[in-house]
């Protein structure tokens, strides 16, 4: 071969494999969502045209955070934002981070002998999270971990929040009787109108992530639970008062310093409930799931803040989700739909959505078809950093993993 044959054959091939390269990437087959065990790597779900990615690639089970707590640090430098999340393998089970630009994972810490917290501090840069009776936080880019705090044997408690400053976290504290039901009888449908029942006493608490001070700052005979921190206010803690929905005025404040608290959403009519309470990204806005009655007439409803007015979003009952989460720029609203067997009783809710306001009713647009996926795992969506994708866990392959999907369409 001369030596400009020689070079041609060299483009050539280098064309080719180009353009190999391209196709690949650019191949994205359209199939039914969980139509297979496993699924491929990327798929566009065949019934609604959206892009659908894996993003747990790591052997065992793998489970992103529940709705409302964040799990995302942003990149630094070029680097992508990291979202922290659970998984379960041979070694246990154990917090990981993967970066959503690469998708590359990083294990953050030891095997957890009880998992607990579920908390990112973005300006730490640390996931912290409770094993047993010790809380402690680990770094997510240099993985040091540090001991924050060891509950006494007479305060059984869980932390889930973490106030906007950073300086304190909050959780619940049950009686001896609630734990003892809930030892009894694990699953949900049995221990949850026996625990509101039994009044039993719980209370509030707030632990200083440096100092390590442990201060009670609410206790009643009911039920306490679903405490979150607003995302702007550090001295403003959102609770509820568990147990049948249709019997509590769930929804609540309390001013961490001052003890002072308020009812944030009033039930109106016989049979309203009102739940899975979040803020929105700027702390302005209470969101939450409402039916006035139950089972019969669905909206998302938000309390502004400042005024104490509320909106209604009306929707179908196909169209009711477990939980609900809203974009970082407020402007869409993202579901995780639910089977016959959820509130809404619904006949074809099995959906991830994604919603838009158009005046007092919310448009729907779906994103994947969940009928493969079994509803007894939530899938608990999120709305990524820069708002193009909605991450969901599901089981649809066999296991718990976790998923991305686009919110953008793809019209190929």
């Amino acid at each position: 071969m001369n030596y400009t044959r020689f070079v041609l054959s060299i483009r050539w091939s280098v064309a080719s494999w180009l353009v190999l390269v391209s196709l690949s990437a650019g191949a994205q087959t359209k199939l039914e969502t969980g139509s297979a065990k496993p699924m491929p790597a990327e798929w566009i779900d065949k019934d609604t045209g959206h892009r659908v990615v894996r993003l747990s690639n790591i052997e065992g089970s793998s489970e992103s955070f529940y709705f409302h707590n964040n799990p995302f640090v942003s990149g630094t430098g070029n680097s992508g934002d990291k979202m922290v999340f659970y998984h379960t393998g041979a070694q246990g089970r154990q917090l990981y981070s993967v970066n959503l630009k690469t998708q590359q994972t990083e294990l953050l810490t030891r095997p957890l002998s009880q998992k607990g917290g579920e908390i990112v501090a973005p300006k730490r840069r640390e996931v912290i999270y409770q094993s047993r009776d010790s809380v402690f936080a680990t770094h997510i880019d240099t993985k040091k971990t540090r001991l924050i705090y060891v509950f006494p044997t007479d305060f059984k408690a869980s932390i889930t929040s973490l106030n906007a400053d950073e300086t304190l976290l909050a959780g619940s504290q049950s009686g001896e009787e609630a734990r003892e039901i809930l030892r009894k009888y694990p699953e949900k449908k049995d221990f949850f109108t026996r625990i509101f029942e039994a009044k039993v006493p719980h209370s509030l608490f707030t632990l200083n992530v440096e100092t390590g001070k442990l201060k009670t700052i609410h206790e009643e005979n009911t039920w306490l639970g679903h405490v979150q921190f607003s995302p702007t206010d550090p001295d403003l803690l959102m609770f509820c008062h568990e147990g049948p929905w249709h019997l509590v005025d769930r929804i609540w404040h309390i001013n961490v310093q001052t003890g002072a608290t308020k009812l944030v959403h009033k039930r109106t009519v016989e049979g309203e409930i009102a739940g899975h309470e979040f803020f929105s990204p700027d702390g302005k806005t209470v969101w939450f799931d409402v039916q006035k009655p139950r089972s019969v007439t669905f909206y998302l409803g938000g309390y502004d803040m400042s005024t104490g007015t509320e909106k209604l979003y009306l929707m179908t009952r196909d169209e009711w989700s477990i939980h609900f989460n809203v974009s970082p720029d407020q402007k869409l609203f993202a579901g995780d739909g639910g089977d016959p067997g959820q509130v809404a009783k619904a006949a074809d809710g099995m959906w991830l959505y994604l919603f838009r306001p158009n005046g007092d009713k919310l448009s729907s647009e779906r994103l994947v078809n969940m009928k493969h996926h079994g509803y007894k795992l939530e899938p608990n969506v999120h709305f990524s950093p820069d708002g193009k994708w909605i991450i969901f866990r599901a089981n649809f392959e066999g296991q718990s993993q976790i998923y991305a999907v686009e919110v953008a369409k793809n019209n190929s």
